[in-house]
């Protein structure tokens, strides 16, 4: 290489690896929003539940989900094949000959960015099933979703499968990530059933306040700054002008995004209950994030408001709504990444003119329908042989002392 090229190289390496490392501490943003979302006495066990899925989401990525998402040349368009292990072409460097447009950075950088992606897929699992589902059995789905599950439909799109060739369009994963770890979600939730109290026998609805609004917010100030590598990221390349001014602008309509969703969502609550509640408001922002991250570079950062502003009043509508139907989702996972997922799918063709809408409906419902019916076929065994909910006294007294036999708070206990 010359030195411009190994300029190039080691400056988009860098790039890859710092905003694999924004997207990592998106795993500490969903620890805190989730630990504020739930009751005191399962915030111990919900913190484990975020660092030990990070912990596995990484080993088995490493050990056959990365090779599954990104085989290099896959059996067919479907199935792409199974080898273990990152491989010896995994430790050097990926330069293509071939002008401007070459990626030139690391193999291992690629791995890493990819890695904490699957994380926070699974991250979005964590918060919908929350206080009430056993630990071992959320860690052993984990441990399908992330080595099976979600790099499959990765390879469809973003390994070259099959919905790349049909045209559809993901920038950074409001299908293949968020709309992904949503359906999982929602699979498990409909077999774990609601927590107890939350729906009355004559269909009343009785809400189960979050213990720490201040965790909340911190969590989704975490989340929001994390985008910006989830996001920018994904654009892969800085290295000259054309790809800078890139980055800048998929940086700026994520911000943009977000806002519109706080606004919207402030503005919908307010109407509909008289009150601005303030989850409402955080995953607003959530909300704007999702939408846009389907695509962030060919709007204009006021299009991307629009966008933003659209997820945010879907996202309000879809927790009342789920609310309704008695699916239980403590955090309002499935709503934001799910719900507001679609939207951003769909919403790519508005601006980005190689996007059709038929292509994105097409992806939307092979995610949809993949996601669902493996994740169902896994819950339905982890259940017939384990279980995957606590008993009903073990969730009166809380999964801190069920399953961690830990208090978060212990100083809050009267002695006895």
């Amino acid at each position: 290489m010359d030195q411009v090229l190994e300029l190039s190289y080691a400056l988009d390496t860098f790039y890859f690896l710092i905003m694999g490392a924004f997207v990592m501490w998106m795993a500490a943003g969903f620890a805190m929003l989730e630990a504020g979302l739930v009751q005191t006495k399962n915030t111990t066990e919900i913190l484990l539940k975020n660092v030990a899925l990070f912990a596995v989401a990484c080993t088995m990525y490493m050990i056959v989900g990365y090779n599954i998402m990104y085989p290099g040349e896959g059996v067919n368009s479907w199935w792409p094949g199974i080898s273990l292990f990152l491989g010896g072409d995994n430790a050097t460097a990926d330069v293509i000959a071939g002008g401007d447009d070459a990626p030139y950075y690391s193999n291992l950088s690629d791995f890493f960015f990819q890695v904490v992606f699957v994380a926070t897929a699974m991250s979005i699992v964590s918060g919908a099933v929350a206080e009430r589902m056993k630990l071992w059995s959320f860690l052993f789905f984990a441990v399908v979703m992330t080595g099976f599950i979600y790099p499959m439909q990765g390879y469809w799109k973003w390994g070259g499968g099959f919905l790349d060739a049909a045209g559809f369009s993901d920038f950074a994963g409001s299908g293949v990530v968020h709309l992904c770890g949503a359906t999982a979600a929602l699979a498990g939730v409909i077999l774990l059933g609601a927590r107890k109290g939350k729906y009355g026998k004559d269909g009343s609805i009785h809400p189960i306040p979050g213990a720490n609004l201040p965790l909340a917010t911190l969590g989704t100030f975490i989340l929001w700054l994390g985008w910006f590598g989830f996001n920018g990221g994904s654009e892969l390349k800085i290295s000259n002008v054309e790809e800078a001014n890139a980055v800048a602008m998929v940086f700026v309509n994520t911000n943009a995004s977000a806002a519109g969703g706080v606004i919207a969502a402030m503005i919908t609550a307010k109407l509909l209950f008289g009150k601005v509640d303030i989850t409402m408001a955080l995953n607003g922002a959530l909300a704007g994030l999702v939408a846009i991250t389907a695509e962030p570079l060919t709007p204009t950062p006021g299009i991307a408001t629009l966008i933003g502003m659209v997820g945010g009043v879907l996202v309000v509508f879809a927790i009342v709504g789920m609310d309704k139907v008695k699916i239980d989702d403590p955090v309002g996972a499935i709503s934001v990444h799910g719900v507001v997922g679609m939207w951003g799918l769909l919403a790519v063709p508005l601006t980005n003119s190689g996007a059709a809408f038929g292509s994105q409906l097409y992806g939307l419902v092979v995610i949809f329908a993949w996601t669902f019916v493996a994740s169902m076929i896994v819950w339905l065994i982890l259940k017939m042989v384990m279980g995957i909910r606590v008993t009903e006294e073990e969730e009166y007294e809380g999964m801190d002392l069920a399953e961690c036999g830990m208090e978060a708070y212990p100083e809050f206990i009267s002695a006895k």
